[in-house]
């Protein structure tokens, strides 16, 4: 990816503007491993081969980035604090994967797996629930206020998936009953099967069973219309006129920004675990393999991601890979990841410093006289990768190493608010660290 001196820049003023002139890159967020061992990335919950995981569904509180709270429901880890999303629950290929669920909402509740086959309920296929001819769950539930159910299938197919509840959804799910299920490879920890392209990596794309990808990241989407909440903690959620339903909140892993950008597990948002800040390095000799990313939408409009800076090559959708019948490679470049609601996208990426501007090889512009200049708070002093620089008086930067930052975000932009406070919603950054080794903390 070409990076251009403008983008070297310092400046804060205005979304695209102001943001875009810190850095280029790509913004993706999560990290695979264990999960509070790491401040940035995906944090899996894994119960090892052939995992049984304890869902709690119980209610909280969010914090909103306007200053406001909102009453949700949420599927928690069994006995801890309620959160939102649920757990990212990551499993191999071919794990038979048992969720127990139990119920302290005051009305049934249940989990869909969407994309998953042969699911059983307490060791039965499960099964649409009707009273007498109307129906009223899409699957096995666990009673009011102490129920429970127990979940089974195999998790056959690679790839990324939500999970839900299929028990008045329209209510259910947009309280906050969803989370992420990622389906890992037999073969390694691989992105999807395992598949990669050489124009996003440097020398020989990496086979089956081959080194795993070490940046992987995870956007998960959704929305809050605090008029449903308010209805459902007074009691009153299943008699809301869903004609009148509109979000005003657009999270991002259950977050708005700024909050967005802090740490997984911070103890300012205990019941949001998720942040969505990322920490790549740029392809090179020492760095060979993409980035991947991980897109769900549970909301119930189309997010129309915009990552600044770079095309992503979209190697599956809804849980399968992007192949033909004869495992012909059928993926594509994208920039914009159009997320319908209800579906996912694993996308690959990297991020390249094609010209290698430097002190030696200084970018062919005239940096403007310091009193001409905006100083970003992520600028670190200098336009070059790996370099800080002398700050003006006043001047104050979070920038630790020469690292870059790209902004990232919804680009519907009436989606990155909060009730009409701009500039919150599903943004974030990426941080581009430099080449390994460094010193970056």
């Amino acid at each position: 990816m070409q990076v251009s001196p403008s983008n070297r820049i310092p400046s804060d003023k205005g979304l695209h503007l102001g943001l875009a002139l810190l850095a280029s890159g790509l913004f993706l967020l999560m990290l695979p491993g264990a999960a509070q061992a790491q401040a940035t990335g995906v944090a899996c919950t894994s119960a090892g081969p052939n995992p049984t995981f304890t869902l709690d569904a119980k209610a909280g509180y969010i914090q909103l980035p306007d200053g406001n709270t909102a009453y949700m429901w949420g599927y928690a880890k069994g006995g801890a604090a309620f959160q939102l999303p649920g757990p990212v629950l990551c499993v191999k290929q071919g794990d038979t994967v048992t969720v127990i669920l139990n119920n302290s909402l005051p009305e049934p509740v249940s989990i869909m797996f969407p994309g998953q086959e042969g699911v059983l309920a307490n060791g039965a296929p499960a099964q649409p629930q009707f009273s007498g001819a109307t129906l009223t769950s899409l699957t096995n539930v666990a009673a009011a206020s102490g129920g429970s159910v127990s979940y089974s299938f195999v998790a056959s197919t690679p790839g990324t998936y939500i999970y839900e509840s299929g028990t008045n959804p329209k209510l259910q799910v947009r309280m906050g009953l969803f989370g992420a299920l990622i389906v890992r490879p037999t073969q390694g920890d691989n992105f999807v099967n395992a598949r990669t392209d050489s124009r996003f990596t440097v020398g020989t794309p990496f086979a089956t069973g081959g080194p795993a990808l070490n940046e992987e990241y995870m956007v998960l989407l959704s929305e809050v219309d605090p008029y449903l909440n308010q209805a459902v903690e007074q009691g009153q959620g299943n008699g809301f006129d869903f004609n009148y339903y509109q979000p005003r909140y657009w999270m991002i892993n259950g977050r708005g920004f700024p909050d967005s950008i802090a740490d997984n597990f911070s103890p300012l948002l205990p019941d949001q675990p998720y942040g969505a800040l990322a920490r790549i390095h740029p392809i090179s000799p020492s760095h060979l393999y993409p980035g991947a990313i991980r897109y769900l939408n549970v909301g119930t409009e189309e997010f129309p991601y915009h990552p600044h800076g770079n095309n992503g090559l979209v190697m599956g959708r809804d849980g399968r890979a992007l192949e033909g019948p004869a495992g012909q490679d059928l993926s594509f470049e994208k920039f914009a990841i159009n997320i319908g609601p209800g579906q996912t996208w694993d996308v690959l990426f990297s991020w390249k410093d094609a010209e290698n501007y430097s002190e030696s090889n200084p970018i062919p512009v005239t940096i403007p006289q310091v009193n001409n200049q905006e100083f970003g708070m992520f600028y670190s002093g200098s336009p070059y990768l790996g370099k800080t620089g002398t700050l003006p008086p006043g001047a104050s930067t979070l920038n630790t190493c020469g690292e870059y930052y790209v902004i990232s975000h919804n680009h519907a932009l009436y989606q990155i608010t909060s009730w009409g406070v701009n500039l919150t919603g599903p943004i974030t950054y990426v941080r581009v660290d430099p080449p390994t080794p460094n010193n970056c903390q």
